[in-house]
């Protein structure tokens, strides 16, 4: 999911108004989180920001450094010989000082967006403190002097201290490397940061939360389906957002559907055997144990971890069975699959969990797609009323049930559907940097 994509659009006209429809409820769901006192209240002046600066041992996001959620998964050593090394770009920015202790010039070179953060770091260093610039005491590596896994290999990490090498400043140095734009900062040892970005190839913005084409979903008659095999208009088990109790939903559309495509995905498995397969960035139910009653959230997956707990589906319709995560590893395979129910959420291989991703709020994200839905239901309203006018003498009941059967008979567009394709492009500018996963 951009929130994901596939199936069908509608007309230009329909689509016109859907997208208004869509950025109106951003807006609307963005003031709602900005009501009242304090940030983002009615009636109050912009001002800037006080920066907090970060304390010894810190880090922002607070994930390892190799998940999707921060800098991502190392791609390997990039050697001066391999084709990869045309891709760094040497740093001759005058304001930035390079120790470049081996002599080679190694340090200068770094992935297009690093350079972009590390310049602009540099400004705000000048800017925080005249007179004082900006160090990079090690960038690019190719002697072998990290651990296997540092990005330091890849051009994508760089450690950092002020000139004039005043220790009381690189806790502010790194909050600053966090407004810069780095997608890791760590405030590593008393003498510098350590900050690192994406591939400048990431895909992360691009892919989203996905589901594989294996895994199980069971339908409203009690038949199990691989999701490469739901259709639209098939009434799948998902679960009341409000209860966690399991319910069956429609698929109304796929927010991304895409055999061929090849991503990292999360297996996720509980002590009692459950397993589900997705993408780290998709949401999951998380059970809120800071809350003496059932309480339950939905997160990102990289942010579950072993002995957290979640929420497996009650199939005989009670409250929904806790149940604590054993093991967390990753894969890649082929085959991206995402449909969206009414509901907006879904129960995967007897998992509970969200239908989108990227954006952390189920709130939002399913407010978002209310004139979606709200299309659909006058389409068939629109059905149903054409159906009766036409055969007003034989008609004597409407047959939802065949609706969807016709329903289940569109061809599903492979890829991400225009409309999520759509929300993500305006979330950056109507929902706080902070909910949203970025590329």
């Amino acid at each position: 999911m951009r929130w994901g994509g596939g199936g069908r659009s509608g007309g230009g006209g329909a689509r016109r108004w859907l997208m208004l429809g869509a950025a109106l409820l951003l807006l609307v769901a963005q003031g709602v989180r900005s009501c009242g006192p304090g940030r983002g209240g009615a009636g109050r002046r912009s001002r800037l920001r006080k920066l907090t600066p970060l304390v010894f041992k810190q880090h922002i996001p607070n994930v390892s450094e190799n998940t999707i959620a921060a800098s991502g998964l190392a791609e390997g050593r990039v050697e001066r010989h391999s084709s990869r090394f045309h891709n760094l770009v040497p740093n001759y920015n005058p304001d930035i000082i390079f120790k470049d202790e081996e002599g080679t010039g190694a340090d200068r070179f770094m992935t297009q967006k690093c350079l972009e953060r590390l310049n602009t770091l540099a400004i705000s260093v000048m800017n925080q403190w005249p007179g004082v610039r900006l160090r990079v005491t090690e960038g690019w590596d190719e002697e072998g002097q990290h651990a296997e896994e540092s990005l330091h290999y890849e051009g994508r990490a760089v450690d950092l201290t002020t000139s004039d090498r005043d220790r009381s400043k690189y806790g502010m140095l790194a909050r600053m490397a966090v407004e810069a734009g780095f997608d890791w900062v760590y405030y590593e040892s008393r003498s510098h940061i350590h900050c690192s970005v994406r591939s400048d190839s990431s895909q992360v913005g691009k892919t989203g939360g996905c589901f594989t084409g294996d895994s199980l979903v069971t339908t409203s008659d009690g038949r199990q389906l691989k999701l490469e095999e739901v259709r639209l208009g098939d009434e799948i088990m998902a679960v009341d957002p409000d209860t966690g109790r399991t319910v069956f939903s429609e698929v109304i559309l796929f927010l991304d559907r895409d055999p061929q495509e090849t991503r990292p995905f999360l297996r996720i498995a509980t002590k009692t055997g459950a397993v589900i397969k997705m993408t780290p960035s998709h949401l999951l139910l998380r059970v809120n144990s800071q809350k003496p009653a059932l309480s339950f959230e939905a997160v990102f997956a990289d942010s579950v971890k072993p002995g957290d707990s979640v929420l497996l589906a009650n199939t005989s319709g009670g409250d929904p069975i806790i149940d604590q995560v054993l093991t967390i590893d990753t894969f890649t395979t082929a085959g991206v699959y995402a449909p969206l129910t009414r509901t907006g959420t879904i129960v995967v291989n007897g998992v509970s969990a969200s239908c989108y991703a990227l954006i952390n709020s189920q709130f939002v994200a399913h407010l978002s797609f209310a004139p979606l839905r709200i299309y659909l239901n006058l389409k068939e309203s629109l059905t149903r009323f054409w159906t009766f006018a036409s055969h007003p003498l034989t008609t004597n009941t409407w047959d939802h049930h065949n609706y969807l059967r016709k329903r289940r008979s569109y061809s599903i567009q492979s890829g991400i559907h225009w409309y999520p394709e759509f929300l993500y492009k305006i979330s950056h500018v109507l929902i706080p940097s902070f909910m949203m996963r970025d590329s």
